[in-house]
């Protein structure tokens, strides 16, 4: 577990993009960064859950969040492009990019797995990230200090049955960032780096071990000090590593 102690407004004046902040982790990582000055943009499918992170955001003191709604199941190139012109009109830049959104498709094994579930899940894991992610490239390079961040999982290191397209597409986004982050080694104002939130209490925690004692998982609230870490400026010259939450 990464030791850090964000300052105050480490954040300050900083444009963060999170996919899937209308709960879990992306609420409680979006709460955070503009708990310490982050303007927040808030990714999700659900408009009514997004516009309850930006009510809490705003009654806490935070700078004053958007929205912007996205199925990525269903998103086609026009969809990007208005999202990425949205960003582009109200703010001109952005300095960081979280990929936090996910799905877990089913856990089965492979002769038995859904072709369709299968497809889905690798198409919001991996394929959204990277269309994000080259949708936003131009608005990122407007940044003094950008910085992209991809969610990995315990199942990466330690890969076991039944995990169907979720380990593959966890694979998959891990070799994404490496291979990103080797790509910009020549802009290193630009850092692409991992982070794996461990078992954490979330909904899709609860899909994968429906029977589990919840008690004894770590609060999302309690693993952003990683994020805060990668959002901002001590990062800086950090680029292609995988941290772990706990």
């Amino acid at each position: 577990m990464l030791s850090y102690s964000p300052p105050p407004n480490s954040l300050h004046d900083r444009i963060v993009l999170i996919t899937g902040a209308s709960d879990g982790i992306g609420k409680a990582v979006a709460t955070a960064a503009a708990a310490h000055g982050a303007t927040v943009i808030l990714h999700g499918r659900n408009v009514r859950k997004l516009e309850g992170v930006y009510d809490s955001i705003v009654q806490a003191g935070g700078p004053r969040p958007s929205i912007l709604p996205l199925d990525f199941e269903k998103a086609g190139p026009a969809e990007y492009e208005q999202l990425v012109a949205a960003i582009d009109k109200e703010f001109g830049r952005l300095d960081v990019l979280l990929h936090n959104a996910g799905m877990l498709g089913e856990r089965a094994p492979i002769e038995h797995y859904d072709v369709a579930k299968w497809m889905r899940t690798l198409h919001v894991n991996v394929n959204a990230p990277f269309i994000l992610t080259r949708s936003c490239m131009a608005l990122l390079k407007r940044s003094q200090d950008p910085s992209i961040v991809f969610t990995s999982s315990g199942v990466v290191a330690q890969p076991r049955a039944f995990w169907g397209a979720y380990l593959v597409s966890k694979w998959a986004s891990e070799g994404l960032m490496r291979m990103l982050a080797d790509e910009l080694e020549v802009a290193p104002a630009m850092r692409v780096n991992s982070i794996n939130p461990g078992k954490v209490r979330t909904n899709m925690r609860l899909q994968a071990y429906p029977a589990e004692d919840r008690s004894k998982l770590a609060a999302p609230e309690s693993i952003v000090t990683p994020y805060l870490y990668l959002f901002g400026p001590d990062s800086r010259g950090v680029s292609g590593e995988t941290f772990d939450c706990q």
